[in-house]
């Protein structure tokens, strides 16, 4: 069975790139599982919290998710043409030790997200890659996924009903779990 890790990135309870996860998780390929997390209750990163307290439990929680897929799917929102700032505060405490960043070390990583703007979410996809580069993920980059104007492919409680944005999601996750599965 091949496991991939999915994280929102978005907050927010009708989230449209919480319900592409959901949605992700449905139409998962066969001989694979989404494991869908999100960020609630990751604090901002203090190293002196650090210091005191250790690693919070959400992040433990998605340190110990992380080292147990094969490979990681970002949905990211994009936020004024870049990454989500809650989004990458994760991610930075997911860098952390114990475990750091040998827990990305070639970890296959896709992006995809949904945005009501017209570009979808291409220009958060873009500023990830330095980000996913320097943690030393192996970032898929044959398949790309963005859902543009998501106010008409989601219900009011941020749930995937655009069947050709499903069918476009299956198809993604075929191409990024082959890859995974290396």
């Amino acid at each position: 069975m091949t496991r991939i890790l999915g994280i929102s990135g978005s907050l927010r309870k009708a989230s449209f790139n919480s319900g592409l996860l959901r949605a992700a998780a449905g139409v998962m390929p066969e001989g694979a599982e989404l494991d869908a997390r999100g960020i609630e209750g990751v604090p901002l990163f203090d190293a002196d919290v650090e210091a005191d307290e250790g690693v919070p439990p959400a992040v433990a929680a998605l340190k110990d998710a992380l080292a147990a897929c094969d490979g990681l799917l970002l949905v990211s929102p994009e936020y004024n043409n870049g990454i989500p700032g809650v989004f990458k505060n994760a991610i930075d405490w997911m860098s952390r030790p114990p475990g750091g960043t040998g827990l990305f070390k070639g970890k296959p990583v896709a992006v995809i997200g949904a945005s009501p703007g017209g570009f979808g979410t291409i220009l958060s996809q873009a500023h990830w890659l330095p980000v996913l580069r320097t943690l030393g993920t192996r970032q898929w980059a044959e398949g790309r996924l963005m859902v543009s104007r998501a106010g008409n492919m989601f219900d009011a409680q941020g749930n995937l009903t655009d069947e050709e944005t499903r069918k476009r999601l299956s198809e993604f996750l075929a191409g990024f779990v082959a890859f995974a599965r290396g």
